[in-house]
């Protein structure tokens, strides 16, 4: 065999991967074999390599290794290395190009770093370097942004998933590698310091000129003005470096005259000119994801790396400049929201802000994220994975089925079959949750009750009377869980407080309506007029039913010794609505939110308000503008000739269906008209139509509403465009940044 050519040709079990390898000079064909297990290929390879194959590309250039790494064969990568030394390298190169699978990368190098301790080591140290490359191109303004970026972020992510796959994963809490621990295994981030470094000094000179501006200018995003392009002589602007004390001193003054800029070079100046802020924002955020990324894959599941938050509270002001000029980045990089609730709250108002739809997509994104792409019905491989059902019993059959059932499983897809009948598929799907939807509501089960207005179900404080009522709230909450899951509407609304419990939103004495309308009248009373004198003896305790007994419950330790006064009427109020909506129910709150997390984590459905929570879970209704407009009333001023009156429902007519929606919420607490049109809305006392009342004029005033009697408090604005403009402000704000009485 010593002076014949030989070639080899392996066959895999899922595709013909072909490792061409020669030595010799003349060629002949190796036989053919067809291996059955990965390592039928490595046994192979290393055969040829033992008699002196030469490593060569096939003539489409298309080498042994490129064949290996693109059918995730671990075991033949190695043993190509252990005889091509330099091809180590060319696997950690290869996590740059975006034509290989991410998965097949990970299944090489997940292969190679179990080796031995050294081999994990290096491979995460190289990964680190090549990311840091990454990272600083990115950092430059000639380099491609789209491109770039998610090169950074893939390579970060295997770097990621193979330093938790290594010996030793974290697993009690020790941030490794930044809190100070000098372990091999912490060494492996050195390479990446470099890169958070520029990022930390790019964040405190940016911070450092918003402040130096700030005094100078309202809207401290438009300064730093910087034009985006090339230098003056054709050639691209090199990589952006931290410039040095003073240098946006020396700006383009857009007279057309060039000076030098920040980044080393000159600008001409332009009117087509961009603020540093925009040019840097989009690639710092990347690099903030990339950070956040190497955190938290050295910290348990679940928690948060004390370093990455001490740097979000840093650079807080910066970040938030960010967001509030491009809200866009929240979606596309500040992922690590979702997953801290410490940081979310800071960014909350801004992605309240948001249009509901992108915060839709972003919900189900990562709701949705780590989940093997497939369709919303679940097609299942045995009988175990569907959901038999028995119709005349569905509500206790559903919830012992469901009980069973494998929870990831069912976040993927769903499979009921009632018993006795052939039919599957969607259909059945959207069948079952519209039977159960009533189901749940169902009087004969005691668990929910209807509110004054007869169109929204509370929990039933008195639901114990059904011994298995706390399971069965913890079915309802996964029901309506693996509804919103799989996008499916229920036909069940419920009362904004519910809402509210579900979200982890505090209630508030205007919600006492949807139960007592009297009794909330009372409390806002209280708040509306001085109780000094006027002998109320009100103590902070309440009689009320516990158990189907009538008790006196205090407020708060010691309450039925406290009196209520002019100056503490707010906290009694509170604490008597908080009784009433909440405490008489915990034990069925929490029940139900047991089981609805099961299915939507509490981070992720934050991102909605009551309002859009029922939106989500009960669909967007269709709404008769003209039947809206024949069933209004006016007061305190206004006619249906007026004007504004006019421009009103023309502004009403001209914005979209989900703004309506948003308008009837916004005036009646609810997205529903009942049925029968507008001339049955229902008010906290009975029929009360929709109302508009006339309030004076002021600048920038926006519109109110009083929920309880279905009442829009109007401004007379001079303009249709004024009246607009300040209208959706106060839609799209919901109860944010101004009072809804």
């Amino acid at each position: 065999m010593g002076g014949q050519n030989y070639s080899m040709t392996l066959y895999s079990t899922s595709v013909m991967s072909m490792l061409r390898m020669r030595w010799g000079r003349q060629r002949c064909m190796w036989p053919a074999r067809t291996v059955t297990r990965r390592h039928g290929q490595r046994d192979t390879a290393q055969i040829l390599l033992l008699r002196g194959a030469k490593y060569l590309p096939d003539k489409n250039g298309v080498s042994p290794l490129d064949l290996c790494v693109q059918g995730g064969y671990g075991e033949t990568c190695e043993v190509l290395i252990q005889y091509h030394p330099r091809l180590f390298q060319t696997i950690i190169q290869m996590t740059q190009n975006e034509d290989l699978r991410e998965n097949m990368l990970r299944q090489v190098l997940e292969h190679l770093s179990q080796q031995s301790e050294n081999q994990y080591l290096k491979i995460l140290t190289s990964l680190a370097e090549v990311a840091t490359t990454n990272g600083h191109k990115l950092l430059s303004i000639s380099s491609n942004y789209d491109a770039q970026m998610k090169s950074l972020l893939r390579i970060v992510r295997i770097f990621c998933h193979v330093f938790r796959i290594g010996p030793s994963s974290p697993s009690n809490g020790i941030d490794m590698g930044y809190n100070g621990n000098k372990t091999p295994r912490s060494q492996v981030f050195k390479p990446l310091e470099l890169l958070w470094h520029s990022l930390d000094e790019w964040l405190v000179l940016i911070a450092t000129e918003l402040m130096k501006n700030k005094k100078d200018s309202t809207d401290i995003t438009s300064i730093l003005l910087k034009q985006k392009g090339q230098d003056q002589d054709g050639t691209s602007i090199p990589a952006f470096e931290p410039p040095g004390p003073g240098s946006y001193e020396n700006l383009s003054t857009g007279t057309g005259e060039s000076k030098p800029d920040a980044l080393g070079g000159k600008q001409e100046a332009s009117a087509d000119c961009q603020d540093v802020i925009s040019m840097t924002a989009n690639r710092l955020s990347a690099v903030i994801q990339a950070f956040y990324m190497c955190c938290s894959c050295q910290m348990p599941p679940g928690m948060t790396s004390p370093r990455f938050i001490e740097f979000v509270c840093k650079h807080d002001e910066v970040l938030k400049c960010f967001v509030n000029r491009n809200p866009k980045i929240i979606f596309d990089h500040f992922h690590f929201l979702l997953e801290c609730p410490e940081l979310m709250s800071r960014f909350m108002h801004i992605i309240k802000a948001q249009p509901f739809k992108d915060r839709c997509e972003w919900f189900y994104e990562h709701l949705h994220s780590g989940q093997p792409d497939s369709d919303m019905v679940h097609r299942p491989v045995n009988e175990n994975d569907i959901l038999l059902v028995h119709r005349d019993s569905i509500f206790r059959s559903s919830c012992e089925v469901v009980s069973k059932a494998n929870c990831a499983k069912l976040k993927q897809g769903i499979a009921v079959r009632f018993h006795g009948e052939e039919g599957m598929g969607q259909g059945v799907v959207r069948e079952w949750f519209d039977i159960l939807s009533n189901e749940i509501v169902n009087p004969d089960y005691a668990l929910f009750t209807q509110s004054a207005d007869g169109t929204t179900f509370q929990p039933n404080s008195n639901s114990y009377v059904n011994p298995d009522h706390l399971n069965y709230f913890r079915f309802a909450g996964q029901i309506l869980g693996l509804a919103l899951n799989h996008r499916q509407l229920v036909n069940i609304y419920f009362t904004r407080s519910f809402y509210k419990h579900i979200l982890g939103i505090p209630v508030n004495y205007q919600d006492v309506a949807s139960i007592d309308p009297e009794y909330a009248k009372n409390l806002q009373w209280i708040l509306d007029n001085d109780i000094s004198d006027l002998g109320l003896e009100l103590t902070f305790s309440v009689e009320t039913d516990v158990f189907g007994a009538m008790e006196e419950v205090p407020l708060k330790p010691g309450g039925g010794s406290i009196l209520v006064t002019q100056n503490n009427k707010a906290e009694y109020v509170q604490l008597v609505t908080e009784l009433r909506m909440t405490r008489a129910i915990q034990p069925q709150i929490n029940a139900f939110l047991q089981g609805f997390h099961m299915f939507i984590p509490p981070s992720l459905i934050q991102l909605f308000d009551e309002y859009e929570l029922e939106l989500l879970l009960s669909g967007m209704p269709e709404i008769d503008v003209s039947d809206w407009i024949k069933n209004t009333e006016y007061t305190s001023g206004y006619e249906r000739e007026d004007p504004v009156i006019q421009w009103f429902w023309e502004v009403v007519e001209d914005i979209t269906p989900e703004e309506r929606v948003l308008l009837l919420q916004f005036v009646t607490g609810s997205s529903r008209v009942p049925h029968g049109g507008f001339a049955n809305i229902m008010g906290g006392s009975g029929l009360q139509n929709f109302t508009i009342a006339a309030v004076p004029y002021t600048p920038n005033l926006l519109p109110t509403s009083s929920t309880c009697i279905n009442m829009l408090k109007l401004p007379e604005y001079p303009s249709k465009e004024i009246l607009k403009d300040r209208l959706l402000v106060a839609l799209h704000c919901g109860s944010y940044g101004y009072t809804m009485a």
